[in-house]
This record gives structure tokens, C-alpha cells and sequence, in this order.
């Protein structure tokens, strides 16, 4: 089988497209069809549905697309070893990160390691932890910076935790409540909340503590995947939130936002890295993870 057929498929399935996939591949749109084609022919089955938006996989495809997204990685890690055998400097790290670890912690162990390691490349995808846990163990990112289980659940993940922090209740600052000590659950709940959907973490967590103090859930007013509108939508209203302290940090340092000081227990949560627990790291990923590791020492 010729991987770089596989390459060529696997780009088409991430684009969804073959004129984009082509670009990036930097072949031609009918070169590229050609390779797929052929790639389907080898195997006997159809790997592609194709239609007028664009292409996706087909069952065929999917069971190719799993091993195909391991096989590219592992394949990319041995060329970072190859090139740290002959003396290189360079090298390629692909991580997945959520939200909270991409306002800060991200931020201060790439500009670590690009001082050190200026060659080295360093592509980030960013999404939730629900997307991010199937694209570790799929090989689709080396490895995630997110939340991690306080205990491990998945036997193809492995967990390497780098700080605990803590969530927070969130306004403006000037909001009502902002001057006011230990504020009860049943103050909260007379204002506007922007949240987080009901299976994200934090909104499970917001909602164990209203259930904890015996009133019910907050309606979310908005619900939403986009921080960024949840601390436009603060900073102009008297909405409340509830995010990790880590999410607001630079807004905190500006004093755009400020937390609201409750009465009663926290809620808390582990950030770390997650891997393929049988996979390996290339020689980027692992200078990467250590400055990640020296960087979190000031976190928490």
C-alpha cells in the first residue's frame, strides 16, 4: 500500500474538500483524484463519498482513516528522531488545546522553547475536550492540553497532570453583586447566565453546586462554545458566567472582569497532557511537554 496515497486520503477527509486538500498537498486537483482513486482500487473498496459539497468518508474509509491518522503519526515522530540523530535543531509537534490552556499556559511554554528551539514548529488545534480525546487516540494530534480525569477511565489514554485550578463565578466589573462577601447560590440565581452546554464540565459543576445548596439548576439564558462570547457578553451586561480562573486570567490583570466570593465549598479541576498510551512522542513533543512541565510550576 502506498503511504503517500494514504496522505493524500487522509487530507482529502480532513478538508472535506479535494480542491483545498490539493492546495496543501500542493499536487493538482486531478492529480490528487487520481491517487485516491488508485488507493481505492488497491483495497477494492470504495474510501470516498463524493458530492457537490465537497467529500467524506465512507465506512471503508472510516476503518482506514483510524489507522491512517496513527500510522501518519508515528511515521512523523520517527522523522523528528531521524533528523535529532543527525544534529537537527528542527522538528514538527502537532498538540489539540482547550480554551483555558491556550489564553496563558500555552502561550508562555511556546515562547520558552522558541527562544531555546527556534527551528522548531509547532502546530495547534484547538477544540473541547470532546473532540480532543478522539483526536489524540486517533493520532490526529500528538497530544492534547486540557483537562484531565483525576483518575483514568480510558486504558488508550494516558494522563500526565500539570496543575489544579479552580472555577469561578464571573461578572463585570461594577456588577451588583461585585462589592457584596460571601454571596449565597440564591443571589446567583436572580441574574442572566451565559454558560457553557450541560455536558461541558464546568456547567455540570456549576450545577452540582445549585443542587448541593437545594435550588434549581440556573437557566442559561445563552448557551454557548465560544468564551469569547461569554466575556463580551459580561463585560457589557450583568450576566454571570461560571470558567476556570486560568480563562479569565489577562481580563482579571486589566480589570475588565472580576470573580464573585461565594460562601460554601469550590469546585476544582486538573489541567494535563493527554497521549496515546501506546504511542510515542517525537523529539519536538517532548522538548514541548517539558517546558509545558516548567511553565505549569507557577500555575495552580
Amino acid at each position: 500500500m502506498d503511504y503517500r496515497r494514504i496522505q493524500h486520503f487522509l487530507a482529502a477527509v480532513r478538508h472535506g474538500n479535494l480542491t483545498e486538500a490539493a492546495a496543501t498537498l500542493e499536487i493538482s486537483q486531478p492529480a490528487l483524484s487520481k491517487s485516491i482513486k488508485a488507493l481505492e482500487k488497491s483495497l477494492g473498496a470504495r474510501l470516498l463519498e463524493r458530492g457537490r459539497f465537497g467529500v467524506r468518508p465512507t465506512p471503508y474509509g472510516e476503518a482506514l482513516l483510524a489507522r491512517g491518522n496513527v500510522i501518519e503519526a508515528e511515521l512523523r515522530n520517527a522523522q523528528s528522531e531521524i533528523d535529532a540523530m543527525k544534529g537537527a535543531r528542527r522538528g514538527h509537534v502537532l498538540l489539540g488545546c482547550g480554551p483555558t490552556e491556550a489564553n496563558r499556559l500555552l502561550p508562555l511554554a511556546i515562547a520558552k522553547l522558541n527562544r531555546s528551539n527556534p527551528e522548531l514548529r509547532i502546530t495547534v488545534l484547538y477544540g473541547l475536550n470532546e473532540a480532543l480525546m478522539p483526536w489524540v487516540k486517533q493520532g490526529e494530534v500528538d497530544f492534547a492540553l486540557s483537562s484531565v480525569p483525576m483518575q483514568a477511565t480510558d486504558p488508550e489514554l494516558a494522563h500526565e497532570r500539570l496543575f489544579i485550578e479552580s472555577g469561578v463565578v464571573v461578572a463585570r466589573v461594577g456588577h451588583p453583586l461585585a462589592r457584596k462577601r460571601a454571596l449565597s447560590m440564591a443571589e446567583l440565581a436572580r441574574y442572566p447566565w451565559v454558560l457553557p452546554r450541560r455536558r461541558e464540565m464546568e456547567r455540570r459543576a456549576l450545577d452540582d453546586l445549585f443542587v448541593a445548596h437545594g435550588l434549581e439548576l440556573p437557566d442559561a439564558t445563552i448557551e454557548t462554545t465560544s468564551t469569547v462570547l461569554m466575556k463580551s457578553m459580561l463585560m457589557q451586561s450583568d450576566f454571570l458566567t461560571f470558567l476556570p480562573r486560568e480563562l479569565i486570567y489577562w481580563e482579571l490583570q486589566a480589570g475588565q472582569l472580576t470573580t464573585l466570593a461565594l460562601s460554601g465549598p469550590s469546585w476544582t479541576r486538573a489541567v494535563g497532557i493527554t497521549r496515546r498510551a501506546r504511542g510515542t512522542l517525537n523529539v519536538a513533543g517532548k522538548v514541548l511537554v517539558e517546558a509545558l512541565r516548567e511553565s505549569a510550576k507557577t500555575f495552580g
